[in-house]
């Protein structure tokens, strides 16, 4: 049996139900929660203060690896910001960690994607934070909308097909790939559709987190179900 530590916004509903549908039966999950209600930037700065102790809590389960399972406060500073964070929860855990945030743009650089679009239920502020992430990762954003939401609850209780209606608004014949970022926002049981109707991947930002705590704990077997990253996983 494998562990895997994820940390999450406390108001966060979703990404632990998705991890638990697409992590194999050899692997447990555990969560640490991090007090955020609204997905704006100064919740979210506050919400890391508490990481560290929570990050030592996980570790005393004995888990293999620890993410931090939220998407906006692992960018939220630009470029390198991600890699701050996987240190810090690595000095207090002694554990090897990662964030949703790096495990996006390796999930990208693993798929060859160049050129995407970003779908998100952020608002105008957050997702241009996102977008410059992105960029400045060197990665060419063709397009950028999100839903416009700040109060993390409603993300949380939206219906699945948001997520599949904005991804096929936002795509384009020269994106190499469609991403659908916040860990809060239902999305993993549509991938598979609109990566057949559009023929090519979709990221989302909780099924690249599945595929990085799962790469990091050296599981092999592909996973079904959840589009081509997962699928393809070896």
């Amino acid at each position: 049996m494998a562990r895997i530590g994820l940390l999450v916004p406390s108001s966060n509903t979703t990404v632990e139900p998705e991890f638990y549908r697409a992590l194999p039966k050899e692997v447990t999950l555990h969560t640490g929660r991090l007090l955020l209600t609204r997905i704006a930037p100064e919740s979210i700065l506050k919400m890391v203060e508490d990481m560290e102790t929570q990050s030592q809590l996980l570790a005393s389960a004995d888990v293999d690896v620890i993410i931090l399972g939220a998407t906006a406060p692992s960018f939220l500073k630009g470029l390198g910001y991600d890699r701050e964070i996987i240190a810090k929860i690595e000095a207090a855990s002694g554990k090897p960690a990662t964030t949703t945030s790096t495990a996006l743009l390796q999930a990208l650089q693993h798929l060859g994607a160049k050129r995407v679009v970003l779908g998100s239920a952020y608002d105008d502020k957050v997702n241009a934070i996102a977008k410059s992430f992105l960029e400045a990762n060197q990665f060419e954003v063709l397009d950028a909308q999100g839903l416009s939401l700040v109060d993390n609850l409603v993300v949380g209780r939206l219906a699945v097909e948001t997520a599949y209606d904005l991804a096929m608004k936002i795509n384009r014949p020269d994106a190499d790939a469609i991403v659908l970022a916040c860990t809060n926002w239902k999305s993993m049981d549509v991938i598979e559709r609109i990566e057949r109707e559009t023929g090519k991947p979709v990221i989302s930002t909780t099924q690249a987190s599945v595929w990085a705590t799962l790469k990091a704990i050296g599981w092999k077997q592909p996973v079904a179900g959840y589009g081509r990253l997962l699928r393809d996983l070896k």
